[in-house]
């Protein structure tokens, strides 16, 4: 993989010490998986380091792509690329779109038509108009490590088959969160 600022770095780095939920996006002008970021943003580092997980995110593009897509969806944890999508290919991960019916993300917000004007306005906006990798890759999530051990494997069906962000933090060890905007009432 390829961090921010254009390094290599082994893949098995980012688990061989110690557990990481490693969560692969479509791509980054891609309305649900920036939706999903933008959820994964709102995961304190002190659940993570509480926890001892890393939260990773990568993503299909050239890394010129990473910093803005960070800014963009509040996005402060690791995150780096697979260019050639090596490490897709290699777990799998599916290209096309599958059943569309049976699957829907909690952490997507708008709309298939909204979401769609938005990425390509992205896309056309943006200082380097690109699709930021395979427009038809899809994405998965994976816990994994320390060592080898794999704890846990999703891979997406279509743009909306996230498996649900406390899913995979409750399967890692980590607090959950409170995605809702809605306010708590606590009863006393």
């Amino acid at each position: 993989v390829v961090d921010a600022d254009g390094r290599s770095i082994p893949f098995k780095a980012l688990y061989g010490e110690r557990k990481a939920i490693v969560v692969f996006v479509r791509n980054f002008l891609c309305y649900t998986c920036k939706e999903y970021v933008e959820d994964l943003a709102k995961v304190p580092e002190a659940f993570l380091q509480e926890a001892n997980v890393r939260l990773i995110v990568i993503g299909q593009s050239s890394y010129h792509h990473i910093k803005p897509f960070c800014s963009l969806t509040g996005y402060t944890h690791e995150m780096y690329v697979d260019p050639q999508r090596e490490i897709y290919k290699t777990l799998g991960m599916k290209r096309g779109e599958g059943n569309h019916i049976s699957v829907r993300s909690p952490h997507v917000k708008s709309n298939t038509l909204l979401g769609s004007i938005r990425s390509m306005w992205r896309a056309m906006t943006g200082p380097a108009f690109d699709f930021q990798g395979d427009p038809a890759q899809q994405g998965g999530a994976l816990i994994l490590g320390p060592g080898n051990e794999v704890h846990f494997l999703h891979l997406d069906k279509n743009r909306l088959d996230h498996v649900p962000i406390n899913t995979v933090l409750q399967l890692a060890g980590v607090k959950t969160v409170n995605f809702t905007n809605k306010p708590q009432i606590i009863d006393i």
